[in-house]
Formats: C-alpha cells, structure tokens, sequence
C-alpha cells in the first residue's frame, strides 16, 4: 500500500527552518533543566514510600489528597492515580532517611479513614534515596548502552558516519522529549525511561530503513550528488514512514486519551518521541551525511 507515490519534495532544501526549530526547542528544554535543577524525578528514583490500595468503588482522588496532605509532614506530592479499570491507588510521597515509615503509614491509613467509601489496604514499600540512585544509574547506563550497540551495528552494517548520524538523531530525540517533561512539570519514572527506551529503538529503525535506501540509490546511481540521492530516497520511503509512524501515533494517542494517570508519561513519551523520531530521521540525521560528504569529499 503506498500513499504517496512518484513524490518530489525538497526535504533538504528546507532542513534549515526545520533545524532552527529544533535547536529552539533544544534550547527551551535546556533553559527548563537548568531553572528546575535537572528533570522532575518519580518516586522511584529520588526515594520515597509508596502504598497499595484497592477501593471498593470509584475511588474520590480529590478527598484522599485532601485528607492524607496535611498527616504527612514535608510531603512534597502525594499522588493517588487510579488504575484503568480496577479502581486500585497508589499513594506515594516522598521520604527522608531519618523519616519514621510507621508513622508515616499510620499516617495516611489515618487519612484514608476520614474518607468516605470502602477500601483493602494493600502494600506498602519504601524506596530508599540510595536505591533511587541506583536506579537513575542504572537508566541512563541502559540508554547509554543502548545508542552503543547501535552505532556499533551501523557502523558495521552501514558506515561509523551512518551510525554516528543515527546516534546523534536519537540523542536529539530523547533530549527532547526529557525537556518536553522539563517545561510542562511531568515526572521521569520507570514507565517513562521504558517509553524512551522504545522510542529509541523506533527511531533508529526509522533511519535505518531511510538509510538502507540511501545506499541502494548511492550503488545505482554513483555520479548522482549525495543531496539528490539523499532526497530521492526520503521521498521513496515516505509512503512506509507515513503509515508505520501514523498508525503507531495514533495508537499512543489513544493511550494518552484513555489510558488514564498512571499510562499518562508512558504515552505522552511515546507520542513526543514518535513525532521527534519521524522527523529527526528526516531533517537531523539525513543533512548529517550530506554534511559530512560535502566535508570529506564523498560518502559511500
């Protein structure tokens, strides 16, 4: 199925307006990280006690925050999502090392009380700031190692200048989707870092199939300029990126829309990072190789 066919656009001819955009955003979330003294962490990675609880019916998120804010002193949020569909809670705040848990637990069961409606406390686990570090560690050494390997893959399967464009596209997208976080207040948990560990992947498979073209029109036609060739091939897979990258946007969508609190990061992650990884396929990996052939004289 092809929804574009025999197209002629000048992607490249445009790649300046569509980087100025990028380096304002880049920018933008930049000026955010440093104002806010870096992203907005989850529970789970600053450390924090976390509590389960089943309730019988819709649960009242507004009149739990309400009653449990004031028995826990120097909380800074208390977060009470409802699970799509089960009516559970997970009521979280932020802890000190020297902060009694009991205390605090007999502190929002205290809370919960005053709320009217039937519930079953579930569990209720503590996650200490040294464990959040770890955690954090642990994030960005599986994204670091992630982009690695795939740059080493490149480089073998392509060129290191393939995969050194490929890598420097999906940094792009993953700094800006953490400044997207950064400017509208959204927290960085698991569920986010695993968003972005996935549209790490979708974006490199996206350039990579861009890439994989470049180089079968590069063997075909050896005399053509690496710019031509490089808009050819955009415009012969513009069809496939336009229903993969649409049909996967609108499936993230619709989390975003249904899916409730606690998908809220996840889905919002994964539409920036759909959005920002089509594009920067397009207008930030692409001109780099034209760039680097117009540098050393020749890309193959």
């Amino acid at each position: 199925m092809e929804l574009f066919k025999d197209t002629r656009f000048d992607f490249l001819g445009r790649q300046r307006l569509f980087i100025a955009a990028s380096l304002l955003l880049t920018v933008a979330g930049l000026a955010s990280l440093i104002l806010k003294g870096g992203p907005r962490y989850g529970v789970e990675f600053r450390g924090g006690a976390v509590m389960d609880v089943q309730w019988a019916g819709t649960p009242p998120i507004a009149e739990i925050r309400a009653a449990i804010s004031p028995r826990v002193p120097g909380v800074s949020v208390v977060e009470a999502h409802d699970l799509t569909g089960s009516n559970e809670l997970l009521i979280s705040t932020q802890i000190e090392e020297t902060e009694n848990l009991t205390a605090i637990r007999e502190a929002i069961i205290s809370g919960l009380a005053e709320v009217h409606g039937s519930y079953k406390l579930g569990s209720f686990e503590a996650i200490g700031p040294q464990i959040g570090a770890d955690l954090r560690h642990q994030a960005l050494l599986a994204t670091a190692s992630a982009s690695a390997g795939m740059l080493a893959y490149l480089a073998w399967r392509f060129r290191w200048i393939y995969g050194a464009a490929a890598v420097i596209a999906v940094v792009h997208d993953t700094f800006l989707t953490v400044g997207l976080f950064s400017l509208a207040g959204k927290e960085i948990s698991l569920t986010v870092v695993a968003a972005l560990l996935t549209l790490i992947g979708y974006s490199m498979n996206d350039t990579i199939v861009v890439f994989d073209r470049i180089r079968d029109n590069r063997k075909r036609m050896p005399r053509e300029p690496l710019r031509a060739v490089v808009n050819l091939s955009i415009n012969q897979t513009l069809s496939r990126t336009a229903l993969s990258s649409g049909l996967t946007l609108l499936t993230a969508l619709a989390l975003l829309a249904f899916g409730g609190p606690v998908l809220n990061g996840f889905s919002l992650a994964l539409v920036a990072g759909i959005i920002v990884g089509t594009y920067s396929s397009i207008f930030v990996a692409s001109p780099i190789l034209v760039a680097w052939d117009r540098w050393s004289g020749g890309v193959r």
